[in-house]
């Protein structure tokens, strides 16, 4: 994984038997059993580096307000002969459909009513999430990033391989575009407000960091 430019960031984090220090000296308590790392494909990273932001609405991007951003650095192993599927069937194996591959554009935009999950399979970006006053993140093959709804995303510059797999939860496919024009408000926030939460993290599933980032088992009850 390339070093994180955090250029505004206090993050800092250190990986012991699973467990992940994220910044705030908050502590993602991940922890994986030996029987489910036991039954997961032999190209996932079963310790990857996590790391959460939380972006305030800038009056321009809304962010989300309740759920932080998270990225899974190298989640998919290096030297994996094709990424590129291995990370499309996990997304959809975890009930995350609606896949595509491309690239993230050069704009700030995010979605309303649907959260999304991107996974870079080859290349490396630079990407702005969390708009103008977000922060800026280096992205390269391997790594996840999961956006709440109203996340801004912006891509600064890319190598010229760069390519993600993008995904939503099931039931979300039809994601809207936004871009922070006037007019949008206040029907982004309602979207935002009442869109329902996927049911497991898109790459490890039920037992995945996803689901203590934001509080799915207790969402869901389970």
């Amino acid at each position: 994984m390339a070093p994180w430019a955090l250029p505004r960031a206090t993050a800092t984090f250190t990986s012991v038997s699973g467990a992940v220090w994220l910044r705030r000296n908050e502590r993602l308590p991940y922890l994986l059993s030996t029987r489910r790392i036991a039954a997961m494909p032999e190209f996932l990273n079963h310790e990857p580096e996590v790391l959460t932001f939380h972006f305030e609405d800038d009056g321009i991007i809304p962010n989300n307000p309740n759920l932080p951003l998270v990225v899974l650095g190298e989640a998919v192993k290096a030297g994996v002969a094709d990424r590129v599927t291995c990370i499309e069937q996990l997304f959809r194996l975890n009930g995350w459909a609606g896949t595509w591959k491309g690239i993230v554009f050069t704009y700030h935009h995010y979605h309303s009513n649907a959260h999304e999950v991107l996974g870079c399979y080859f290349g490396s970006a630079t990407i702005q999430f969390g708009g103008e006053k977000g922060e800026i993140l280096e992205i390269e093959a391997g790594d996840v990033a999961i956006l709440p709804a109203g996340t801004g995303h912006k891509r600064l510059r890319s190598s010229g391989d760069f390519g993600v797999v993008g995904g939503y939860p099931r039931g979300q496919e039809s994601y809207d575009m936004r871009t922070g024009e006037s007019g949008e408000r206040p029907l982004v926030i309602e979207n935002i407000r009442h869109l329902s939460l996927p049911d497991v993290d898109p790459i490890s599933g039920p037992e995945g960091p996803l689901m203590e980032a934001w509080n799915l088992a207790g969402a869901k009850g389970l």
